[in-house]
């Protein structure tokens, strides 16, 4: 499995209506651990999530069913694998 950061750039205009699709959308990956992590910038103009998936096409296929993808509140859409090496949250090696 592998790591991906996703970060997005809203359309504003849309973004209030689907908002709350989108979170249960999140928290439902969220129990499954495939999100890790999600929130909006500090600037309201997009937002980062923390991915777990197979590969790169299998978190497209996740995040493509993501409402604000599916309904226009996506401007623009990077993702970048991750690798992690620190923090609490991380297995340890045995």
């Amino acid at each position: 499995m592998a790591w991906f950061l996703v970060e997005i750039t809203y359309v504003q205009e849309k973004l209030a209506d689907v908002r709350p699709r989108h979170r249960e959308f999140l928290s439902a990956l969220a129990d499954q651990g495939v999100v890790a992590l999600g929130g909006p910038l500090g600037d309201g103009s997009g937002g980062i999530s923390m991915y777990q998936a197979a590969d790169e096409a299998a978190l497209l296929e996740i995040i493509d069913k993501d409402p604000y993808h599916l309904e226009g509140v996506v401007a623009k859409r990077t993702v970048r694998e991750f690798k992690p090496v620190i923090g609490s949250w991380i297995p340890k090696e045995a």
